[in-house]
């Protein structure tokens, strides 16, 4: 079995707590509303939706430090992994700027299937969709100041 690590950061003229509880503390409200055709829905299964709630998305579970603005989740289940990928572990961060606004921080892991070999290209596309979901949540955040503070 191999193992690769990707790390991605961005920037976002939109501050990390705002941006944080927009893609992760209440990504079950927001995310389905501005992206209904990637994603049905996000539902809580267990807790209240803080610190130990599992909620399902694609089959993810997490944890959050919500006071330092990062979450771990993994991905074990799904069409994603198209058969090659065991399972995926992510954590994503979110930093406030100095200049305004924040840094948004993710690492991937991605255990393969038995003996294959993953490689980066392979999972370029999976990071594509994640930066889309991202960008999505960040211009709804820009264009509604009020929203999440």
């Amino acid at each position: 079995m191999s193992s690769i690590s990707s790390r991605q950061e961005f920037t976002s003229p939109v501050a990390a707590d705002r941006l944080f509880k927009a893609l992760i503390t209440d990504s079950d409200n927001l995310i389905p509303k501005l992206m209904p055709t990637a994603i049905k829905s996000i539902e809580i299964i267990h807790g209240d939706g803080g610190v130990g709630s599992i909620k399902q998305i694609n089959f993810a579970e997490y944890t959050l430090d919500v006071e330092n603005l990062v979450c771990k989740y993994p991905l074990v289940e799904g069409d994603v992994l198209e058969g090659k990928i065991k399972s995926i572990s992510y954590e994503v961060s979110f930093q406030a700027s100095p200049i305004g606004g924040c840094t948004c921080k993710m690492m991937s892991e991605y255990d393969a299937a038995g003996d294959l070999e993953i490689n980066e290209e392979e999972i370029r596309g999976g990071k594509e969709r994640a930066m889309g979901m991202y960008k999505v949540v960040e211009a709804y955040l820009f264009e509604s100041p009020g929203a999440y503070e």
